[in-house]
């Protein structure tokens, strides 16, 4: 059986076989027929390729919005709810995007077919096709989601950019994922962005040591102190693909930016040198299947699901008002 045969199988596994550990019932698929002969997925898609168009950098961020989503309490929509305290609310999520497309998302289905279609699924079918656009192979996705009814700023508990690899190992391992499914879904960074304030240490002071981070390479840290500078007043964004042919497209080139020591981020760097993961980065920096292996992670990321009651948000933004 060739590589490609035994990935298309491997994901028809898990699209089989992930046990949704709430009350909504997951697959493939699953709106097919509940809205008349309307594709609810196509409907999605358009909205957004329309975005995609004007604004590329939406993959980035909708990968983000899935992954701060589902990592908190489940695939179910939390992030999207308002509120003083909500999950929105958090630190990490407030440079989070996307809120808006996934609001045109609804509106459409909505005016469709009102009740049916969950937030929780848009986010999760958004980002597959932002994936896609991006060059990066298009994946099944499970839908069938149910929207929480509860957002709060102090569940979001994410990985932070800072952490060792045993630590962020350790941080997915209570999600359920093992250190292969961290490095993969790592490399949605791919196409990511992060603010200086995120690595300056690393330019200029790492370790309290007043030098650079030894595992960067010099070239890089003269080429990002002019958009960095230690005084800054703006927060400057960076790319975290330093391969400027492909910042934008899903592909494995962030492993062999950071096999060359070009990282961005600590967590990054260390993942091509820390003994858990530098193996996987090597074989993946060389790999001509990561958007399959690729896919097959955000299937997963897509399996976590909340044991809280849910339900079909009329509005992303809010839960439903008692009738």
């Amino acid at each position: 059986m060739s590589t490609g045969s035994r990935l298309a199988l491997a994901l028809a596994l898990v699209l089989s076989t992930i046990a949704p550990p709430c009350s909504a019932a997951l697959g493939a698929g699953f709106y097919k027929g509940k809205c008349g002969l309307v594709d609810v997925e196509s409907v999605v898609a358009t909205i957004v390729a329309s975005r995609f168009s004007k604004d590329p950098s939406i993959v980035a961020a909708l990968l983000r919005l899935q992954f701060h989503d589902c990592f908190v309490n489940g695939c179910d929509a939390s992030i999207l709810l308002d509120g003083s305290s909500s999950e929105k609310t958090a630190g990490p999520n407030l440079s989070v995007r996307g809120y808006d497309l996934i609001d045109a998302a609804k509106a459409a289905v909505e005016a469709i077919c009102p009740g049916v279609v969950s937030c929780a699924d848009i986010i999760v079918m958004a980002t597959r096709d932002a994936v896609a656009l991006a060059k990066g192979g298009r994946y099944s996705v499970q839908t069938g989601r149910l929207d929480g009814k509860i957002s709060l700023a102090q569940n979001v508990n994410l990985p932070g950019p800072s952490m060792t690899v045993s630590q962020a190992a350790s941080a997915f391992a209570r999600k359920g994922f093992t250190v292969s499914d961290m490095v993969i879904l790592l490399g949605g960074h791919t196409v990511g962005i992060t603010h200086c304030s995120l690595f300056q240490d690393r330019l200029y002071n790492f370790n309290g040591l007043g030098k650079p981070d030894p595992t960067m390479d010099p070239k890089l840290v003269a080429t990002l102190r002019p958009r960095c500078p230690q005084t800054a007043t703006i927060d400057n964004t960076v790319n975290l693909d330093q391969n400027s042919s492909s910042a934008l497209v899903v592909d494995n080139s962030f492993y062999k930016q950071i096999v060359a020591r070009r990282g961005i981020l600590q967590i990054d760097q260390e993942l091509a040198v820390d003994r858990l993961s530098k193996s996987l980065v090597a074989t993946l920096a060389n790999a001509t299947n990561f958007s399959a292996r690729f896919g097959l992670a955000m299937v997963k990321l897509g399996g976590l699901q909340s044991r809280l009651p849910g339900e079909i948000r009329s509005s992303c933004r809010a839960i439903n008002k008692r009738s």
